[in-house]
């Protein structure tokens, strides 16, 4: 503390509270084949950005990456990485490893088998080892009874493919898989909400309508069907491929990776502090301050913060061998919200008597 030695207005520095900032939820990985370009992953913020380095259009059956940035961009997307594919995507897909503001990530190539068929697995082993991304998986065309190969709570599937306009040829059409475009209505919806009926841009129609039957099968499988309803096509669906209850709805798989990767890059601080009651105190003064703002922005369920999260960190989480290893734990709750998919109500008529 510096001495008061003559009167006057003294300003001392003792540091301001911590707090948590929200990580990325739009920014997209692809991982794909493209006319040319960097093979280092390259950020491009628009369609004509990624032309400008990648290339333009080319035939689906020899690549979907360009289709699908084109879709991710007209959907709401702002920002995407592209990993370009030389071999099988694996050198590709591990690149993306050091990239932080990822939290989508789709191989539009992956929608059979092969190489790149196989780049779909690898996908969903990257997000489930990395716990801060989501991807987003697809079919083959032709595919007319989709079937989950490999369930996941980090990855949702979509189906059937799209019709879109083929901007170099007026009055043409090319059918494209739904990643891309998915990817993009994911980007601009907040975390904590279902993309249940989203209205899906830059399409004019889907390969194959689903009938109501159909829809109810695909559903329960963990695959969400794109439809056409209304001169538009939207999502129909919220789900994640996993059976699991607990992680069976994209918006509360992508709401908890936000708050992990959120809380978990806002506690970086923490390794240069003593493991000791002021700094636990201190850790749990900043994860409850960013709940309390999850919570008010409507993405926790509870009509008081007590009902919505829980924050504990202290002798109880962290014990002695706890601080003789060096680790501090802090134990998290929060109450997500659900999506009412179904809507149930009763009717009662009155009969003659």
């Amino acid at each position: 503390m510096p001495e008061d030695s003559h009167p006057g207005v003294y300003v001392e520095e003792t540091g301001g509270a911590r707090t948590i900032e929200g990580v990325p939820t739009g920014t997209a990985g692809f991982v794909g084949r493209a006319r040319r370009g960097p093979l280092d992953p390259t950020p491009v913020t628009s369609v004509a950005e990624f032309e400008a380095t990648f290339g333009g259009l080319t035939d689906p059956a020899m690549s979907c990456l360009p289709w699908a940035v084109r879709g991710f961009f007209d959907n709401g997307g702002r920002k995407a990485w592209i990993a370009r594919v030389t071999g099988d995507g694996r050198a590709a897909l591990g690149a993306l490893e050091g990239i932080e503001d990822i939290a989508l990530v789709c191989a539009p190539d992956a929608v059979g088998k092969g190489a790149l068929g196989r780049l779909g697995d690898d996908l969903l082993a990257h997000c489930e080892r990395r716990r801060d991304r989501f991807a987003v998986v697809q079919f083959a065309q032709r595919d007319a009874d989709p079937r989950v190969a490999r369930a996941s709570g980090f990855a949702a599937a979509y189906w059937p493919w799209l019709r879109v306009a083929d901007p170099r040829a007026p009055g043409a059409t090319r059918l494209v898989p739904p990643g891309g475009h998915v990817l993009g209505v994911l980007a601009r919806t907040d975390v904590a909400k279902v993309p249940r009926g989203a209205k899906v841009r830059g399409v004019l129609g889907v390969v194959l309508d689903a009938a109501p039957a159909q829809r109810d099968a695909l559903t329960a499988r963990g695959i969400n069907v794109l439809r056409a309803e209304g001169g538009s096509v939207r999502v129909w669906g919220g789900r994640t491929t996993s059976q699991d209850q607990e992680w069976k709805y994209v918006n509360v798989r992508r709401l908890l990776i936000f708050l992990e990767a959120s809380i978990d890059r806002g506690l970086q601080w923490v390794v240069f502090e003593p493991n000791d009651q002021p700094t636990w105190s201190a850790v749990r003064r900043t994860v409850t301050n960013f709940l309390f703002g999850v919570w008010k922005d409507g993405a926790l369920v509870g009509t008081t913060p007590d009902e919505a999260f829980f924050v504990r960190c202290d002798r109880t989480t962290t014990t002695q061998d706890d601080i003789d290893n060096g680790r501090l734990v802090c134990v998290v709750g929060v109450a997500p919200l659900k999506p009412a998919e179904f809507v149930i109500f009763r009717i009662g008529a009155a009969t003659c008597r």
